[in-house]
């Protein structure tokens, strides 16, 4: 059994961002200005990366938090340019790219996803 198996069916626009590491235009996503309470998952395989306290408005139109689950992201140079990605620990899926010293919060931290790499589950 592939360990894909298991995974959630991605459509293709999800695919892209998150097997083929693309990213969707700025102020589309879904979740860019999403405000309720809950937890932010992986797309792909439902691990949960963020909490909802966590999100903020960096105005920058992708969906920004400045703090994940514990051993929830792995992060990679990417070999292109100067970015660090950030993918989900446990399937290896792309969800955006990790920022710091931007000083939109005090953890000077902000992961930048792809709202199609994401789903939100309210609590």
């Amino acid at each position: 059994m592939d360990k894909n198996d298991n995974y959630n069916e991605l459509t293709d626009d999800e695919k892209y961002i998150v097997l083929e590491g693309g990213t969707e235009a700025p102020f589309t996503g879904e979740y860019v200005n999403k405000k309720d309470d809950g937890v932010y998952e992986c797309r792909q395989c439902g691990a949960q990366l963020f909490l909802s306290e966590s999100k903020f408005n960096s105005g920058t139109g992708w969906p920004s938090f400045d703090d994940a689950f514990p051993n929830s992201i792995k992060f990679t140079q990417n070999k292109d340019d100067n970015r660090t990605e950030i993918r989900c620990a446990n399937c290896d899926g792309h969800l955006g790219h990790i920022f710091y010293g931007e000083s939109f919060t005090s953890k000077n931290t902000r992961y930048c996803t792809n709202s199609l790499s994401i789903k939100f589950t309210s609590i």
